[in-house]
Parts: structure tokens; sequence; C-alpha cells
């Protein structure tokens, strides 16, 4: 059933005086576009009848066939609490259609529809997700650029006065409660400027409109604290790393899918199946999942970032955690993923991973319930534990091998997402880093 209608739009346009309205979309690499017109174009954007030019934008479409529409979402209709007195700001979230009225395969929102398409005429009628962003704050220099430097010590868990983000992190919660997320929790986290915000999970087409949401909202209202919000995967060097680990459930006929009373750890059959799938197109998805150079920096041993595909009900060191909550919360937590991926995309693949676990039937191996960190490599190898990818480039050898992941993506996406990711990667490998000139200059 629609949130809201048009004329609920408009009728709450006019209350809140909202003068402008953003269309906002989301490009191949999870960075946030938008189109802003003033109040007299509403009519026009909700005929979908804006246009943009799509060459403009990365991974859309050659500047021969530039032309894109923007389609709004009636139900992700939102005011901007923080914009000015003087008229508001409230923004929609657009799908990105041809000029023929179809929808573009190179649009990641339309993409993960397509994949949920996918699982419900395998009978399932919801994929439940829910995340939880991590992200540092940085003090911004006198000019407005951010500094590395740290705006608090504090570590997990943390209170004021060694956790100077809290209020930060109080008026972020604030706003995005104002903007209707219900918030679970917010803490400290592990890194010293490391803080995590739980908003509830929700169906993955909502989540992912949600999280692209929260990083825009965590980015604008730091800069009101004068700071820096980053997503960056590893922005500093001996402290953990930020994750977005993604807890994902199947629902059928109203019922969660993945448990069974009577089941093994009371997992139904359809969760072991589906662990089986995300175990087997892990190594293949992580480019997607950990998009960028730096995600790698995370993803070592050390600092609680998973590296190695295994899954545990017990322990967090494998990829995959079976959290103990159980009934309609039951669900499985897959703890590589990384803030930098583009929401959209990494819940295309990671669905299409579960799922092909279902349809054939796969066979979970066994769980791994003890600190793999400590295990050597001939020991993973005797448990069957595998190592993830470990540089971008590795990541994108693999995921040209897996026909699964590369359809879930579709020929336009993976194409381009490609094409993006081997330039970052050639662009890094040819750099020449302050470590090299460190290590290297005096000795030879």
């Amino acid at each position: 059933m629609a949130k809201f209608t048009r004329e609920d739009v408009i009728k709450i346009i006019k209350e809140e005086n909202v003068k402008f309205i953003r269309l906002q979309f989301t490009d191949l690499l999870g960075t946030i576009k938008n189109v802003e017109i003033p109040l007299s174009q509403l009519d026009k954007a909700l005929d979908n009848e804006m246009m943009f030019d799509g060459s403009s934008i990365e991974g859309f479409v050659r500047i021969e066939e530039s032309d894109m529409k923007l389609y709004p979402d009636l139900d992700t209709f939102v005011v901007f609490p923080w914009t000015s007195e003087k008229g508001k700001v409230a923004r929609f979230i657009c799908d990105i259609y041809t000029p023929e009225g179809e929808p573009f395969e190179g649009c990641p929102r339309y993409n993960l529809k397509r994949n949920i398409k996918k699982m419900e005429e395998l009978g399932f009628s919801a994929f439940n997700i829910g995340t939880e962003p991590e992200f540092f704050l940085f003090k911004l220099d006198e000019k407005g650029e951010p500094t590395l430097e740290l705006n608090d010590k504090g570590g997990y868990f943390d209170l004021a006065p060694t956790d100077l983000g809290e209020t930060t992190r109080r008026d972020i919660v604030l706003e995005l409660e104002e903007m209707g997320f219900e918030i679970e929790a917010s803490h400290h986290e592990v890194a010293p400027g490391q803080h995590e915000i739980d908003f509830k999970y929700a169906d993955a087409l909502k989540h992912a409109d949600d999280i692209q949401t929260f990083k825009l909202v965590v980015k604008t209202i730091a800069r009101k604290h004068g700071l820096h919000a980053t997503f960056m995967p590893k922005p500093l060097f001996g402290v953990n790393g930020s994750g977005m680990h993604c807890n994902m459930s199947l629902f059928k006929d109203g019922k969660n899918a993945f448990y069974d009373e009577s089941g093994e750890l009371k997992l139904s059959e359809t969760a072991y199946q589906f662990i089986a799938g995300t175990l087997k197109h892990a190594i293949n998805f992580t480019a997607v999942t950990n998009p960028t150079v730096n995600s790698y920096k995370r993803l070592v041993p050390g600092y609680e970032a998973p590296c190695y595909v295994a899954w545990s009900g017990k322990n967090r060191s494998p990829l995959i955690r079976v959290p103990s909550a159980r009934g309609a919360s039951t669900r499985v937590e897959v703890r590589s993923v990384d803030p930098a991926a583009n929401p959209y995309l990494a819940m295309s693949v990671l669905l299409a991973a579960g799922l092909d676990g279902i349809k054939n039937n796969l066979e979970a191996p066994a769980s791994i319930d003890r600190n793999i960190y400590v295990m050597d490599k001939a020991e993973r190898e005797k448990n069957g534990v595998a190592d993830l990818p470990a540089t971008l480039y590795d990541a994108l050898e693999q995921l040209k091998s897996d026909d699964i992941i590369v359809e879930a993506l579709g020929d336009h996406l993976f194409e381009h997402f490609i094409e993006a990711k081997e330039i970052e990667w050639d662009m890094f490998r040819t750099q020449v880093h302050p470590w090299e000139r460190e290590q290297y200059m005096e000795d030879f």
C-alpha cells in the first residue's frame, strides 16, 4: 500500500512551507546525486517529465544517448528539517527511466527491484535488511576542509567527556527521528572518533533508500558541528575500520522463512541454504560489497573485520554470523560489507547469492565456532575456510568469473562497474605512495 498520494504530498508541501524539491538518485558508485527544482516545477516532476543529462553521471550513458527521465517515488517524500525557515527543501528518491518510458538498466535502484522480483517469483514476500553503518568524525580546518584530527579519544560505548562526538551523534539522531527513522541504538564504536547509529530494519528497497538518506543526514549535521563525517572503510592505520554489517531475513506468507522451531539451532532448511549460497559466492561478490581500494585495508586480521569465508552462530570472526534472536527476528548477518558500498548493488548481490543456495538446495558447511584469527593458513584450509580477496584487483577478477553475481548486476551495471573500478585500481597501482619513499629513498 502506498504511503503517500499526490494529494498528500501537495498538502504537506503547503503546510511545511516547502519552496524547493530535490529529485535524488544514486549513481553507479553509490554517490547521491540530485536535481533541485523550484516548487513551480512540481507538477512536471510528479508527471515524470523531468529530464537530466545522464552522460554526466558515473556509469550511466554515453553522450549520444544522454537524456534520461526522473520518476519520483512518492513514498520516499520527506521534508529536510534543517532547511531554511524562509522556505524548506523536500526530496523524492527517483528511479531512472529512458526517454521512451522504460526502466533504465543502469539505475542501481531499479536493479534491486529487478532482483526482488526474482525473489517474489520463488514465493517469498519480503527480503528484510537491517544494517549497522559505522563512520568517523574528523575536525575541519579553518578553510572547512577535513583534517586527520579526530574529535575524541573515546572507545566502544564510552561516554562524554571521553566521547566528544556525543552531542553531534545526538543531533543526528534527532534529525533522523524527525524524518521518520526509528533509531534503535546510538553509541561510540571501538576506534577513537568512530561512531554507529542503528536504525530499524525494513524491506530491502526501503532500507537501501534509508542508508542513502542516513549518510546525507550524518554528513550534513556533522558539518554543522565543524566536523567531517566519512564512511571511508579504513581512514586510519592501526585502528578498526568502518563496516556495515548486513542482517538479512526472507519472509514467506507473513512468517520468517529462516526460523524453524524444530530445526538445528532453530534454523530452517531455507536458512541453511541461504547461508550456503552466500558462502559460495562471497569471494565473488566482495568487489561489490567492498568496492574501493581502501576497503581491503579493513579486511585484514586483527581489527575485528571478517576476512575469512565461514559461518557461525557463536563467534564474530567468520564472514557470516547468526545472531541469537529467533522467531520473527531470525536473521543471517554478513559482516564483511562496508559503508562505501552502493547499497542497492550490495543488496542485489547478497540476495542473488542467497537465492542461488535456495534454488539449488545447497548444503551449508559445518559452522566454525572458534576464533578463526588464531588459526594458521594450514588449519584454515583443513577446516575449509577460504580467504576473501586481498585487493580490489583480486576481487574484480573473482567477480568476472561468477555468472550468478554478474547477472544480479545486469550487463550494463556490470560492464560499467568493472570499467570504473579497473581505472581506480590502475590509478592506485601506478601512484607512488609516501610509504614507498620512506622505505626505499635512502636504501636504494
